[in-house]
């Protein structure tokens, strides 16, 4: 699988893309190794930059120091990944209440590719003011998580929606969840780089 062309598909044609990753046989390990720990590394990069060498302004006051981006990016990185199972084995454990498969290589398929707008976009993070710019594209996700719950966890057509409006509260509560926890690590811990 190159993964260049696999992001371009699934932002371009996540339908018809879907019905490709639904024939593979990729595990969960090999999808981390070579889609989500690549991708991961934009929006981090993009924090570590946006964040540690430009900096932001709030009220005139010129904010950002290489602590903060090292800090920023750390957060983005491990969050993600770590909210990537998390959310894949929530949508698997849910699956047999809406009539589905749970399989947890391919409810991991799920997330991590309905991730890739949120990783392609987190390069504007560079410029911390397109930070919303960045999370409304990375809203699209949301759509291509909605196209690939049929295919990828076999779900009947009348249960798609119930399941996708589940697992999009589970998305949203994971993140939430990671981000808070480690935000207050940093914090109670004082960690600082």
């Amino acid at each position: 699988m190159n993964t260049i062309e696999r992001a371009k598909k699934i932002m371009l044609s996540p339908k018809t893309e879907w019905q490709v990753i639904d024939t593979e046989e990729t595990t969960a390990g090999k999808l981390l190794t070579t889609y989500l720990v690549v991708l991961a590394l934009i929006p981090a990069v993009g924090w570590f930059i946006g964040y540690g060498l430009v900096g932001y302004n709030i009220l005139g006051v010129h904010l950002g120091s290489v602590s903060a981006g090292i800090r920023q990016a750390v957060i983005s990185y491990v969050g993600t990944i770590a909210s990537a199972y998390l959310t894949a084995y929530i949508i698997a454990m849910l699956a047999g209440k809406f009539q589905s498969k749970g399989d947890f290589s391919k409810a991991f398929q799920l997330v991590v590719y309905s991730y890739t707008p949120m990783f392609l976009a987190g390069a504007l993070y560079i410029i911390p003011s397109l930070g919303t710019l960045a999370g409304i594209v990375g809203l699209y996700g949301l759509y291509i998580l909605y196209l690939g719950i049929a295919p990828m966890m076999k779900t009947p057509e009348e249960k798609v929606t119930p399941y996708y409006l589940s697992s999009i509260v589970c998305v949203i509560l994971v993140f939430f969840l990671f981000s808070t926890l480690l935000s207050a690590l940093y914090i109670q811990k004082g960690i600082t780089f």
